[in-house]
């Protein structure tokens, strides 16, 4: 049964550039479309809510952004194109490795007297740096990452509602993976998801069956780089990483996603079964 929302959407203002952001994820959706790609949307960053018409006051939710950006990164590695909705200043593809760092640390002055000397990447950046430059170039060539980002609710609600209408038509082709920690005010207290590890999987069980969707990610807030459980109807599994991984560097996005991608694979060949039976 679908649920009718256009009352709800009718009650929320339009979006400044809201039309422009509009015009830019149905160009890529059908760009993709042509090309035959998988296409995975990606909610990243949290959301704010205005207390007020001009805005001076609001209520925030704390997201950096990590999870979802990424897997942006790792969908693109496999193949995929990304829509990454984000929020305004949060954490983005490729650029997040840079995110603890001041710009002006990064770079130096070349080592000579001229007024025009050049500006150079410090020694110790120049390798991540020339890395993550490669593979960022190489994505923006292929036209396989569009980064549209958000600030308020408002926005976020329209934008991601913009972007699913889009991505119908290529049905099995696309993915939705919500990473967003959005400011849920419009969901009563007692049916919000709980953090309590006691509660999450039951929580997500609930959810799954509620919403019909395909599979929650589940974590607790302290250990969501670490342990994740993956829950669907049928069953739970838990990804983990040992405390030597996390020392090393890995990130726990690195499962996550190939996980996501056989699940996907496994739903689009199930379709196309159903669609030739």
């Amino acid at each position: 049964m679908e649920v009718d929302c256009s009352n709800f959407f009718q009650q929320l203002p339009i979006p400044d550039k809201f039309n422009e952001k509009n015009d830019k994820i149905c160009a890529f959706v059908n760009q993709h479309k042509e090309a035959g790609s998988k296409v995975v949307l990606i909610t990243s960053g949290g959301t704010t809510v205005p207390l007020e018409s001009r805005t001076v006051r609001y209520i925030d939710n704390f997201s950096q952004g990590t999870r979802g950006s990424a897997s942006a990164e790792n969908f693109l590695h496999h193949g995929y194109a990304v829509i990454f909705l984000y929020r305004n200043r949060s954490l983005e593809p490729f650029s997040r490795h840079f995110s603890r760092l001041n710009l002006l640390d990064i770079l130096e002055l070349a080592d000579d007297s001229s007024a025009t000397q050049p500006i150079i990447v410090r020694r110790e950046y120049e390798g991540k740096m020339k890395t993550m430059l490669l593979k960022y170039k190489k994505v923006m060539k292929s036209g396989r990452l569009l980064s549209i980002d958000f600030t308020t609710l408002n926005e976020y609600l329209h934008l991601l509602r913009a972007s699913v209408l889009s991505l119908r038509q290529i049905r099995q082709s696309a993915m939705v993976y919500l990473a967003a920690a959005v400011s849920d005010f419009y969901i009563p207290k007692d049916q919000m998801l709980e953090t309590d590890k006691n509660l999450l999987i039951r929580k997500a069980q609930e959810a799954l069956k509620k919403y019909r969707h395909q599979l929650v990610i589940a974590n607790v807030l302290e250990t969501r780089k670490q342990t994740v459980v993956i829950v669907t109807n049928e069953n739970n599994k838990t990804i983990s990483l040992t405390n030597e991984q996390l020392l090393d560097g890995v990130e726990i996005e690195e499962h996550i996603v190939p996980e996501l991608l056989v699940r996907h694979q496994q739903m689009m060949a199930e379709k196309c079964n159903e669609t030739n039976f």
